[in-house]
């Protein structure tokens, strides 16, 4: 579990490269402007940190799964070369998913250049488009829905969980030591995710800009 946990914490600082920099460069300059590279690249960042902090608090619910409903069969199934190609395997696909709604961005003519947010997001980019944005849609919402999936595979984990705590008050203890922790990381996480993209899609201007501040960053905290 540690390992996992671990690679949030990285996860976490590699999303944040992609926020604070530019976030203390705007601060100390009366120009609050990104270059069009710039932006892409911040955009990359920044959700590929997202993808990679939802796909591995999925492994990890699964990693609690076994510990608790078959925990003889744990070292077995989480050996060192499994848990490092899970890892290795969160990180290259969410990047490359995210790479690839980059480059459909990048491919589309914009006629504009203001963003509602206090960083770049790749649906405020396609929103600026010149041209039809259908197939940036369709591959946003199969995005969602892969996503979406991964959260359904964690509450059946987690009602599995909980079903084989209940057994005993020994287990009960164990759930709130191991997977409390956990499940709050995911609700928090999926709260401030779930803000940014209905925002991202459907925000009103009329939200108070410091909420919409608050709610922006806090999806990289």
């Amino acid at each position: 579990m540690y390992i996992f946990l671990c690679n949030l914490c990285v996860n976490g600082l590699y999303g944040t490269a992609g926020l604070y920099p530019k976030l203390l460069s705007d601060f100390l300059s009366d120009s609050h402007m990104i270059s069009f590279a710039g932006c892409f690249l911040q955009i990359l960042v920044i959700y590929s940190s997202v993808m990679c902090e939802i796909t591995i608090l999925t492994v990890m619910a699964y990693d609690r799964h076994v510990a608790i409903c078959r925990p003889l069969q744990y070292h077995s199934v989480m050996t060192p070369l499994t848990i490092g190609k899970i890892l290795l395997i969160s990180w290259l696909f969410s990047f490359c998913e995210m790479l690839l709604g980059v480059l459909l961005a990048f491919r589309l003519p914009l006629c504009g250049s203001h963003i509602h947010k206090l960083y770049c997001d790749n649906w405020s980019v396609v929103k600026l488009s010149c041209l039809d944005t259908t197939l940036n849609n369709v591959y946003g919402y199969i995005t969602i829905i892969c996503h979406v999936s991964q959260a359904f595979f964690i509450a059946y984990s987690y009602m599995q969980i909980v079903r084989a705590c209940v057994k005993s008050s020994e287990e009960i203890s164990k759930f709130m030591q191991t997977c409390l922790p956990h499940l709050i990381s995911l609700i928090n996480f999926t709260i401030s995710t779930l803000f940014d993209v209905l925002y991202s899609r459907y925000g009103s201007k009329m939200m108070p800009q410091a909420l919409r501040n608050f709610m922006t960053c806090h999806i990289v905290y």
